[in-house]
């Protein structure tokens, strides 16, 4: 019996994967994560970090993340407490969809994930106060690999559901488009 039903979105690679809850009185029991499920869907390897954020305030976003190769990660991304508007963008150069972006709700009502395929980078935006996330990802952090794209780029024209409240310096310093990553300059 499968614990997931796995949707396709728009953007090669990238799926919905919505959790299937077992309950009854006492409450729920709902899988986060399953090898050999997955990896039917693009996860491959073991997970290799898990991360749990915490944000406190509607209207934050952070992101857009992403690490260069070869420390590129395959992340499963889940909402435990509040609402997210969780958005991943294509940098594939390959990619038909390279520069195209896909938004998706997240909450713990909904039960819905995102498997984020290496090549892409990823933000979000609170929708609710006290929101809590978990990060299943098939390669550990890496400082050194560690970039992002500005959320206000205006060539992405995300439309972010909310008007930001707050976004880290970090998160803030992050260049537009135009720079070089990886080899490629991203126009």
């Amino acid at each position: 019996m499968s614990r997931f039903s796995i949707t396709n979105l728009p953007l090669a690679g990238l799926k919905k994967v919505e959790r299937q809850q077992v309950g009854d009185e006492r409450g729920f029991l709902s899988r986060v994560f399953c090898a050999a499920e997955l990896a039917k869907c693009g996860w491959h390897g073991p997970i290799a970090q898990i991360n749990h954020t915490y944000t406190a305030k509607k209207g934050s976003v952070r992101g857009l993340h992403f690490q260069h190769p070869p420390f590129s990660e395959i992340k499963l991304v889940s909402c435990l407490k509040g609402q997210i508007w969780d958005v991943v963008v294509d940098f594939r150069a390959d990619s038909p969809t390279f520069l195209h972006w896909h938004g998706e709700n997240l909450s713990n009502e909904n039960g819905s994930a995102l498997l984020i395929p290496e090549g892409f980078a990823h933000g979000f935006q609170a929708l609710t106060d006290d929101v809590e996330l978990l990060y299943c990802h098939s390669a550990a952090y890496d400082a050194k690999a560690e970039a992002g794209i500005n959320v206000l780029e205006p060539r992405l024209a995300i439309n972010w559901p909310l008007p930001i409240s707050e976004c880290s310096a970090r998160d803030q310093a992050f260049p537009f488009l135009g720079v070089e990553y990886s080899g490629v300059v991203l126009k």
